[in-house]
């Protein structure tokens, strides 16, 4: 019996209460189970009848009796127990707990997968680096969290797109194809341009691919090089991406949102909703109305649109183009950016605590890394991928909270040993890969399955954890932390490590295969499948050998 099916059987019992007239009680679509604490008070517990017995009228224990009556004589549930104010205890036989086994290899890689946030039509938007430069340090942590909460959010039924906003319009291009040009005339950068050995590189790759720029006047090289420059560079920042796991499904140009004149329309749209006033000259946006520190230029006196006018066309089209919900995840430096756009969303009319949502993350750093050859001031994401290794660095960086600071430890992430979490989980993997290929060579099958035969107590913790598995992820997307399936499959590990050790999966020397080791490999290989599946939302690979 999976978690699943208790809740489901839990569902069924409280509706047949209510039908019968003995309680009086809106019921939930699904009740929650969890693992207790005190492994003496059985495999699953739930709190079901706390929550809802002062709302039937009732004492929750009484609540609490009229459930387990019916529970007990759910097949495969051995007993049932009240606990304290009302809490119900369950316990399963051998049976019905082993059968979790068959149901998660049967299922492979949509198992954990759920369906609590089906309807969710979600727009997330993370990195979103300037093209001037390479992905740098500062980058890491969010391309690797972003890409981590897109695979739970989808995994537990949400409909997400990623987004990266490049932010290809302002000054900043024209400095960028300016140092360009001097790097390709052998020219020093300008003061205030971007002085790396990449604006070389590019500026060699454009020469190569398209000499004529060379013998082109300042003027009319500038934006020939913007645009070369700026596809070069973008080709670049995808690659990285790449090579750390990382897609999107938009890349979205800021610049089209001043070429299609959607600025001046969101200008226009915000003051048909009453936010927009004049004054000194310049457009402003009344955000203090919805509570921002102050109210924002939209349309400077000059005529020029702020970074704030953009950032509102941009809410705006993700609007139009039928995104409901809008996530950022911007780092800790952009506090102030909270207060802003939840004035946006509320002056567009929409609900600024369901239609956006705007997660902060804390810096990290990486002791004894270098700064970059080519970039001269900054710690390039490459040179992290290909110093640490992207399993390694993402796995490292998605098992802490985004709100915790972080300190990545190179020496311990390159050691092959436990005390290095991605190897204690990619060892987990490969161990149990290495353990059916022995099977294999042994005779041993899944022809036979009898989970009356799982009977350890190693086989017991290892299944609980197995079955904890679709509930984390579920909790992991609610609360966008993906740290809790890494925290959890670790926990995976260490059970499977245990059972390893305490229970055999082939005969001993030519004794004969009996059902109880064809069992144990559904077992190993359920294992081997939640810990994959738990890799994979996390955009790290499930090797199998070591």
């Amino acid at each position: 019996m999976t978690p699943e099916e208790l809740s489901a059987a839990l569902v069924r019992i409280l509706n047949a209460l209510a039908s019968d007239g003995r309680v009086s009680v809106e019921i939930p679509e699904t009740v929650r189970v969890e693992r207790p604490k005190n492994r003496e008070h059985g495999d699953w517990a739930t709190n079901i009848a706390l929550q809802l017995g002062k709302k039937a009228g009732m004492n929750p224990r009484a609540f609490a009796q009229l459930v387990a009556d019916e529970l007990a004589k759910e097949p495969g549930v051995s007993k049932v127990d009240i606990a304290g104010p009302g809490f119900i205890n369950i316990s399963l036989d051998a049976a019905a707990a082993g059968e979790l086994a068959k149901a998660i290899v049967e299922a492979g890689a949509a198992y954990g997968t759920n369906d609590t946030l089906a309807g969710h039509k979600i727009n997330m938007e993370f990195v979103s680096a300037n093209p001037t430069g390479p992905l740098h340090i500062g980058h890491t942590r969010w391309a690797a969290l972003g890409d981590a909460i897109v695979r739970v959010l989808r995994a537990s039924g949400a409909e997400v797109s990623a987004e990266y906003y490049i932010n290809d319009a302002g000054n900043q291009m024209n400095t960028f194809a300016l140092s360009i040009y001097n790097r390709l005339h052998g020219l020093p950068v300008q003061e205030g341009g971007y002085p790396g050995e990449y604006i070389q590189e590019l500026a060699d790759a454009i020469a190569a691919d398209h000499p004529e720029v060379k013998g082109l006047t300042e003027e009319a090289a500038i934006p020939v090089l913007r645009q070369f420059g700026y596809e070069l560079q973008m080709a670049d920042i995808k690659k990285t991406l790449a090579d750390f796991g990382v897609s999107f499904d938009t890349y979205f140009s800021e610049s089209t949102l001043h070429e299609s004149g959607a600025i001046e329309s969101s200008v226009e749209r915000l003051r048909e909703q009453g936010h927009v006033f004049d004054q000194e000259g310049a457009v402003w946006l009344r955000t203090t109305t919805f509570g921002d520190d102050k109210d924002r230029v939209m349309i400077r006196a000059n005529g020029e649109p702020t970074y704030f006018a953009a950032d509102a066309a941009y809410y705006l089209n993700k609007k139009d183009r039928g995104f409901p919900e809008k996530m950022y995840l911007l780092g800790a430096d952009h506090h102030g950016y909270v207060g802003r756009l939840k004035a946006i969303a509320a002056a567009a009319g929409d609900d600024p605590e369901f239609n956006i949502e705007i997660l902060i993350g804390q810096l990290m750093s990486v002791n004894g890394a270098r700064l970059s050859k080519r970039a001269g001031n900054i710690i390039e994401l490459r040179d992290l991928i290909d110093w640490l290794g992207s399993d390694a660095l993402r796995y490292s960086l998605e098992r802490v909270p985004a709100d915790s600071p972080i300190t990545v430890d190179p020496e311990l992430l390159k050691k092959a040993s436990n005390d290095n979490p991605v190897f204690y989980i990619q060892y987990a993997h490969a161990r149990s890969r290495q353990a059916a290929r022995q099977a294999e060579a042994r005779g041993v099958d899944r022809s036979v399955f009898d989970a009356s035969l799982l009977t350890d107590p190693t086989e017991n913790e290892l299944l609980a954890a197995l079955g904890q598995f679709p509930s984390v992820v579920a909790g992991a997307a609610a609360s966008r932390e993906p740290h809790r399936v890494a925290r959890h499959i670790e926990a995976v590990a260490s059970a499977y490590h245990s059972w390893y050790a305490a229970c055999r999966i082939t005969p001993v020397g030519e004794d004969a295969v009996e059902p109880v080791h064809n069992t144990r490999l559904w077992l190993n290989d359920a294992a081997t499948q939640v810990i994959a599946n738990g890799l994979d939302l996390l955009g790290v690979s499930a090797p199998e050998k070591m």
